[in-house]
C-alpha cells in the first residue's frame, strides 16, 4: 500500500488516464478527490473546471476542512479539440486549449503549493505529452499547450526546492495512449494508419492509461522523495528515435 493514508486530488478522472490514475491511487491506499468538468459519481467526486481559479479555491478549501491536508495532486485533465494546423487553428480552439491543458496545471499548481507547504511535503504531478517535446504539425494548439507543461513543471520545481523543502513537482509524457478520445481519433483515421502509428514506436504498441498510471503511483510515493523537475517518458521509446 505505497499510498496509505495519502490525500490525492485527481483531475481529468472521468475517463482515459485520469481514471485510471485515481483507481491506481486508491487501490494503493490513498483517499481519492476525483474532479472533471463531467459529472462523476462517488462522495469524493467534485464537478469543476480546472480553468476557473474559484473552482480551485472551492476545491481544496473543502478537501483541507474534510481531510485535514492534500499530499498528491495530479493534474490529468487535457483536451485536444482538434488536430489544426498553425494555420487552420482559430484562435477560440487555441484560447480554450490552453486554458485547460496549461491554465488549468497553472492553477492546479498555484493553489495546491500553500496546505503542502505547511505540512512539510507533498508531490504535483503533471501529465505532459511526448508532443511537448516533438512537434506534431498537425496539432498546433496542444502541441503549443504541452510544450508550455514541460516549463511549468520545471519552474515549479525549483520555486519549491527553494521555498518548500518536501514538496516536489514532476512530470509523466505518455505517448499516443489509448483514451476513449484517442480510439475515437484513431477511428477516423484511414486503414492502416493505426498499425503505421504502432509501429513508429520501438516496443510496437501505443500506450496505455495503466502505463501512465505506474508510473504517476512512483512519483506520488515516498520512494522518489530525491526526484523534482523530472519528465518521466512512457512512450514505447518513440523519442528515443
Amino acid at each position: 500500500m505505497k499510498l496509505a493514508g495519502k490525500v490525492a486530488i485527481v483531475t481529468g478522472a472521468a475517463s482515459g488516464i485520469g481514471a485510471a490514475i485515481a483507481e491506481r491511487f486508491r487501490s494503493e491506499g490513498a483517499v481519492i478527490v476525483s474532479a472533471d468538468l463531467e459529472a462523476i459519481s462517488g462522495p469524493e467526486s467534485r464537478q469543476m473546471d480546472v480553468s476557473v481559479e474559484e473552482d480551485w479555491v472551492s476545491l481544496i478549501r473543502e478537501i483541507l476542512a474534510r481531510h485535514g491536508g492534500i499530499d498528491v495532486l495530479v493534474n490529468a485533465a487535457g483536451i485536444s479539440l482538434h488536430g489544426d494546423t498553425v494555420e487552420a487553428c482559430t484562435p477560440e480552439t487555441l484560447a480554450r486549449t490552453f486554458a485547460v491543458n496549461l491554465d488549468g496545471m497553472f492553477l492546479g499548481c498555484k493553489h495546491v503549493i500553500a496546505p503542502m507547504r505547511q505540512q512539510g511535503n507533498g508531490s504535483i504531478i503533471n501529465i505532459g505529452s511526448i508532443l511537448g517535446r516533438v512537434a506534431d504539425g498537425a496539432s498546433a494548439a496542444y502541441t503549443a499547450s504541452k510544450g508550455g507543461v514541460g516549463m511549468l513543471t520545471k519552474s515549479t520545481a525549483l520555486h519549491l526546492a527553494r521555498t518548500a523543502l518536501g514538496v516536489r513537482c514532476n512530470q509523466v509524457s505518455p505517448t499516443y495512449t489509448l483514451t476513449p478520445m484517442m480510439e475515437r481519433w484513431l477511428a477516423e483515421l484511414p486503414a492502416g494508419n493505426r498499425q503505421a502509428l504502432e509501429n513508429a514506436h520501438p516496443l510496437g504498441r501505443l500506450g496505455r492509461p495503466q502505463d501512465i498510471a505506474a508510473a504517476a503511483l512512483f512519483l506520488a510515493s515516498d520512494e522518489s522523495q530525491a526526484i523534482t523537475g523530472a519528465d518521466f517518458l512512457v512512450d514505447g521509446g518513440y523519442t528515443a528515435q
